[in-house]
């Protein structure tokens, strides 16, 4: 068996994934509070950006951290195509569970589906993203922790899109983020303490692309994007300022007239 380092560079990349699924998951809730709020084309848009921040933030947590695992005896490749699908599944679902909630007339109803709707689609791009992992050796699964790690993305999504359907206040918000971060990256972890790998020594070269080649790479891409919405959501006016403006408007035009 190979040994397993899952923080080959101590505590940043644990850290810096944390803060990236709770970037990610500050900005999905934000943008669906915006989105409870809002009427037709606006909510499907906050709606949309919602599942893409979400699904970002999850996915840039995930091979933030994989950065920092290492396997012993043996290098590690990416499968481009199948890291790629990852991502897009992560937001696909993401985005059904988002909508089921945005959309839903029975908010109880709503939220179990939306709830496991996501949690699933977190759980799904974990393992696709593991399944896209190359190297010389094979690569075995605890049952128990994976089914762990489903319940930890089921009860995390779920408890997520709870605090965005009743939460309004934006402390209220950014504590429900760090607690859904803390269970993402609980539910990364336990992933992985799901795996075990034994090792085939083997002078063949890997197919697919290393970590700093690819991966790295589009983390900052899609960090950057997460950096920018944030930015953005946060200086677009709420529908309640919206409505405050337009109501100091209105004694001006009479006045006016």
């Amino acid at each position: 068996m190979g040994h397993l380092d899952h923080a080959a560079f101590g505590w940043l990349t644990p850290v810096l994934s944390y803060v990236m699924a709770c970037i990610g998951a500050a900005l999905g809730l934000r943008c669906t509070v915006r989105a409870l709020g809002a009427t037709g084309r606006s909510r499907r848009n906050w709606l949309l950006t919602a599942a893409s921040a979400i699904g970002t933030g999850i996915w840039t947590m995930h091979f933030v951290a994989m950065l920092g695992f290492s396997v012993s005896g043996t290098e590690m490749r990416y499968n481009v195509p199948l890291t790629i699908l990852s991502l897009l599944v992560a937001m696909v679902v993401v985005g059904a569970g988002v909508f089921a909630v945005g959309y839903g007339r029975d908010r109880g109803r709503a939220l179990v589906l939306g709830g496991l709707t996501t949690g699933l689609g977190v759980a799904s791009m974990h393992y696709l993203g593991m399944a896209a992992l190359r190297l010389h050796g094979v690569v075995h699964y605890d049952p128990v922790l994976v089914g762990l790690s489903v319940v930890i993305a089921v009860v995390a999504a779920t408890a997520a899109l709870w605090a965005a359907l009743n939460i309004r206040s934006p402390v209220a918000v950014a504590v429900a983020s760090l607690v859904m971060g803390g269970a993402v990256s609980s539910m990364h972890y336990t992933g992985m303490m799901a795996v075990s790998v034994r090792v085939s020594p083997s002078g063949e070269a890997l197919p697919g692309a290393t970590a700093m080649q690819f991966i790295f790479p589009l983390a900052v891409g899609l960090g950057s994007y997460l950096f920018l919405t944030s930015a953005f959501v946060a200086l677009s006016p709420t529908a309640r300022e919206r409505e405050a403006s337009a109501s100091a408007q209105r004694p001006v035009e009479s006045v006016a007239r």
